[in-house]
């Protein structure tokens, strides 16, 4: 199914402070961790393309919780674009880019949020009409520091950092001007998706947007 969203990158940047990077093993935990997500304030989710049942779990998503910006990570080329839209996902997040996907996310009908971690590709992004990035992998890259110093030279574009991203600074980056929104894992950790703890992840989801405010 083809969807023709009127939304854009920044809407979905604007939706909260957080967004959880889900990495999903089954397809009957996708709504139980879709609600209690939702339930603890948090509406963007972020669904990787890392596991076999990903597509699956977006499908899912996407049919059962339309209240739910349901979008796919870790897409690195055009027929994955594809194929989340298909899938129902209503965003997609790349953690690097290509000239061949930022060509696509033009043409698709989801946003693409393409990955970055140095200036020449922020420049390219650019260059391509993007102006909404993930900065990956954030801790890795330089952190705050590096956000903080491309700024200066780039002040209208916007980021969402992920990786090595917890609850010991996820506010320090969203301090940054230049820093919608970051994303995480911390508000759904394995252990708790394993038990079937919802509460959990309903309880760190409260927390993390609270802490925010």
């Amino acid at each position: 199914m083809m969807n023709n969203w009127t939304y854009t990158s920044e809407d979905i940047f604007k939706q909260g402070p957080v967004v959880p990077v889900l990495v999903i093993e089954s397809v009957e935990d996708a709504l139980p961790i879709a609600e209690a997500l939702l339930k603890g304030g948090i509406n963007v989710l972020e669904v990787t393309l890392r596991t076999a049942a990903a597509m699956d779990i977006i499908e899912r998503i996407a049919k059962e919780m339309p209240e739910a910006y349901i979008g796919a990570g870790t897409v690195t080329n055009r027929e994955q674009l594809k194929a989340v839209t298909n899938a129902g996902a209503k965003f997609a997040i790349s953690p690097g880019l290509t000239a061949d996907l930022l060509s696509a996310g033009r043409d698709g009908s989801i946003p693409l949020i393409p990955g970055v971690s140095n200036i020449s590709d922020l420049m390219k992004a650019n260059d391509a009409g993007y102006d909404h990035l993930k900065f990956f992998p954030a801790e890795a890259a330089g952190g705050v520091k590096a956000l903080k110093s491309i700024g200066g030279p780039f002040p209208n574009t916007v980021f969402c950092p992920t990786g090595g991203i917890g609850p010991n600074n996820y506010l320090e980056y969203l301090k940054l001007a230049n820093v919608r929104c970051v994303g995480g894992s911390w508000v759904a950790p394995t252990d708790a998706i394993e038990e079937k703890k919802w509460h959990v992840l309903t309880e760190l989801a409260q927390k993390a947007v609270a802490d925010a405010q």
